[in-house]
């Protein structure tokens, strides 16, 4: 599925998570894989625990952290795109 910013992304309610320190482990209910997310992932999925836009958690990540918006765009396409392939996240198109 492609991108764009206004796509509206939100956590897969079959897995479970919690916080590990700074970092975030999930846990498929359906497959039992366990999958980790490092402090900036798990800063993105604490911002679409509830349906957001890309474009909404980019400028979250912004405000949060000192990164170029060019960076942090490709880097978010990057982890969103491999979460959907997964199966973390599910995506709806923003009309």
């Amino acid at each position: 599925m492609e991108l764009s910013g206004s796509t509206i992304i939100t956590v897969n309610k079959d897995y479970v998570y919690c916080n590990v320190e700074d970092e975030m482990v999930l846990l498929g209910m359906e497959d039992g894989i366990y999958y980790g997310l490092n402090p900036v992932g798990a800063f993105v999925w604490e911002q679409i625990k509830e349906p957001k836009t890309i474009d909404q958690v980019r400028d979250a990540i912004l405000d949060e952290y000192d990164v170029e918006k060019e960076e942090c765009e490709r880097d978010l396409f990057e982890l969103l795109q491999e979460m959907t392939e997964k199966g973390l996240v599910e995506v709806k198109v923003n009309d």
